[in-house]
């Protein structure tokens, strides 16, 4: 059965006065691919495949110094990008906790995603056609030592002052931990736990299926032309709403209706899923989610407790927001108890997971005091 669409939800959204004050955005702006990349010949992935002319799609903000030693790498989520100046823009430039008087600052796009670094969307140069459904499961830390690879290579740097990030850029900053062992500094980890869950894989594979039920997908062999973009949109709307709270939709919502007799929170979710289309890929989208749920950084590490241990010899800052449901506060309360020496802040925000994004006053403040020690 085709999957149901409401091809004037946009246009009904618009309409109606009340949603528009009460709009609940999804936090990015522009998100368009970067100039600056980085190609390498081949990139050999935790599975044994090896991938072929690889490109990196970055950006950096500020210069290295002459000791090379003032690198900060800031790590985006799950449908960011390198474009850290749309999203945490807040935090970037002189004198700010990204200070870009003090540090070269630099993000880079992940493997899989759709913004410029190889992902689905991608050529694959042994078939001159896009990876498609075809292009291989990459794990996070198959993204982080290509990224490292980036700022060792490609910038020069000998060491990395820190690496922060939130949500599925959390779960790269504790990569980093182990991956640049010796070469990164500080930890900043925001909004993320040590492994993905039961409960976050199962929220992404719902969100899969969404996709996978489309017609159009077509087992992902489908026409760029003609995405499917029913299980796309759906897909979306399932995440929007784990990214904020019972309390937050209904202050905003409620049971609030516009005139043809639908709930402004029905619009709402239609113009987000709608919104989204225009920015990214359904095969990029499981491709990336299917990367979230590799992260564990017990694997090969003997565990959690011992592969946590590890991090004691640096500075961790571990961030949480006591409203989030889709990586709790328990999870940050967990890291901080297996990582020796680190701190646990935690956000009081009632807007849930998206706090992490929404409040830059308080990830500001937790950022220049890890900067500091």
């Amino acid at each position: 059965m085709a999957l149901r669409r409401v091809p004037l939800a946009l246009r009904r959204f618009h309409a109606s006065r009340c949603v528009a004050d009460a709009v609940i955005e999804d936090e990015y702006g522009v998100m368009e691919a970067s100039k600056q990349v980085f190609s390498v010949a081949q990139h050999a992935l935790e599975s044994g495949v090896v991938l072929r002319d690889v490109v990196v799609n970055y950006k950096t903000f500020g210069e290295l110094n002459a000791a090379k030693d003032n690198v900060l790498v800031v790590c985006h989520a799950l449908t960011g990008n390198a474009a850290l100046d749309t999203w945490w823009g807040g935090l970037l430039g002189d004198g700010k906790p990204f200070d870009t008087s003090k540090y070269l600052v630099v993000c880079a796009n992940i493997l899989g995603s759709c913004y410029g670094t190889t992902g689905p969307t991608s050529i694959n140069t042994a078939t001159n056609a896009r990876y498609g459904a075809s292009f291989p499961l990459t794990t996070i830390r198959d993204s982080v030592a290509l990224h490292l690879r980036l700022v060792t290579e490609e910038l020069g740097a000998n060491k990395i002052a820190a690496v922060v990030g939130g949500s599925l850029g959390g779960m790269q900053a504790l990569e980093w931990g182990f991956l640049g062992r010796g070469l990164v500094q500080r930890l900043g980890v925001i909004a993320c736990g040590a492994r993905h869950s039961a409960w976050q894989i199962g929220i992404s594979e719902v969100q899969r299926q969404a996709i996978y039920r489309d017609p159009a997908y077509c087992g992902g062999h489908y026409d760029p032309a003609h995405p499917p973009r029913d299980g796309l949109a759906i897909a979306r709307q399932m995440a929007m709403l784990t990214y904020r709270t019972h309390a937050v939709y209904d202050e905003r919502y409620g049971r609030e209706q516009q005139a043809d007799g639908r709930f402004v929170v029905q619009s709402y979710l239609d113009y987000q899923g709608d919104k989204f289309l225009s920015r990214f890929d359904a095969n990029a989208y499981v491709a990336v989610t299917r990367t979230m749920d590799t992260h564990d950084v017990g694997r090969g590490r003997g565990g959690l407790e011992p592969a946590l241990r590890q991090l004691g010899e640096i500075p961790v800052a571990v961030v949480g927001i006591d409203s989030d449901v889709l990586y709790p506060l328990s999870e940050q309360k967990q890291l901080h108890s297996l990582i020796p020496g680190s701190k646990l802040h935690v956000i009081q925000s009632p807007h849930g997971h998206d706090g992490f994004l929404l409040e830059q006053d308080a990830v500001a403040a937790t950022v220049r005091g890890l900067l500091a020690e």
